[in-house]
């Protein structure tokens, strides 16, 4: 049986970096006090459903208050993972409304889990284990098989434009033309991605195992929770994507406030949407980490 432990070590959070030509914008929503019931948003039309209020409320108040550690490190709510758990429920309701308590409820009686409607560690550690098998390097990390890297000069390298900062950056050909084809695609459905030239360029893509090995060693954080000893970005199917940033952060901080920032930008949420159509995977924890899995790692 596959543990949870494995998959968190496949690619585990990294430590929060430091700010990387932050950008003005929102900061993250303000977490409302646990003592204090919090207001009820306006449920749009549509999405309300019979039963399930306290369960609403429920979800209402864990959005931004559960206490939990489910990639291994304490966080505080799941507003981050909204996202992806409403794409994995089919649904376009808030988290606070009864539609998606219903919603929940039933994807929970489907998977063993208590048909609460309410969001909890264990369902949502039942959805993740999913995801993760989504990816073939975590399957081969279960295994504990750490994949050899392609030959470098096999590699294609995405040109100056597709680059956040200028990096070289290689990547498998196959999985580069992929990309090109789903960044091309974004930019044409979504206006607002095409409006900031940094949306989904790349800041990074294959790392050889010597360069992660010598990082490793550098900054002494490889336990599989700061930052995996083998890495899905040796496979040279797997890409960090620029989706925003939290003023003060760089983005690839793991720091909540930038992750949560992350999860609610129209970049990142056309890739929940759509990513799948183009055989992108996303490694929950980081908003901006995506693997191709058209070819084996």
């Amino acid at each position: 049986m596959v543990t949870l432990a494995l998959l968190a070590a496949a690619c585990g959070p990294r430590a929060p970096s430091p700010a990387s030509e932050p950008t003005p914008g929102p900061a993250a929503s303000s977490f409302p006090s646990v003592d204090s019931p919090p207001s009820t948003p306006p449920t749009p039309a549509g999405c309300n459903a019979p039963g399930l209020a306290q369960a609403a409320l429920a979800n209402l108040r864990s959005l931004r208050t559960l206490n939990w550690s489910p990639f291994g490190r304490p966080e505080t709510g799941w507003e981050t993972y909204a996202p992806r758990v409403a794409r994995e429920l089919g649904q376009t309701c808030p988290p606070h409304s009864t539609a998606f308590a219903r919603a929940l409820a039933t994807w929970q009686a489907r998977h063993g889990v208590s048909p609460s409607g309410e969001m909890t560690a264990a369902t949502f550690d039942r959805m993740k284990v999913s995801w993760q098998m989504q990816r073939p390097f975590v399957r081969l990390s279960a295994s504990r098989i750490c994949p050899a890297p392609p030959p470098e000069t096999t590699l294609a390298q995405a040109s100056p434009r597709e680059s956040y900062g200028g990096k070289r950056l290689l990547a498998r050909p196959r999985a580069l033309a992929a990309y090109r084809r789903m960044v091309a695609a974004a930019r044409a459905e979504e206006p607002t991605i095409a409006a900031d030239p940094r949306n989904l360029t790349i800041f990074s893509a294959y790392r050889s195992p010597d360069y992660d090995a010598a990082r490793c060693a550098r900054d002494g954080n490889c336990d599989g929770v700061a930052r995996a000893t083998c890495s899905p970005h040796r496979t040279g199917l797997a890409f960090d994507l620029y989706v925003g940033q939290a003023p003060g952060f760089g983005p690839d901080s793991t720091a909540e406030p930038n992750r949560l920032r992350q999860s609610q930008t129209p970049t990142y949420r056309w890739l929940v949407a759509h990513a799948e159509r183009f055989g992108f995977v996303n490694y929950p924890f980081e908003p901006w980490h995506w693997e191709w899995v058209g070819e084996a790692p």
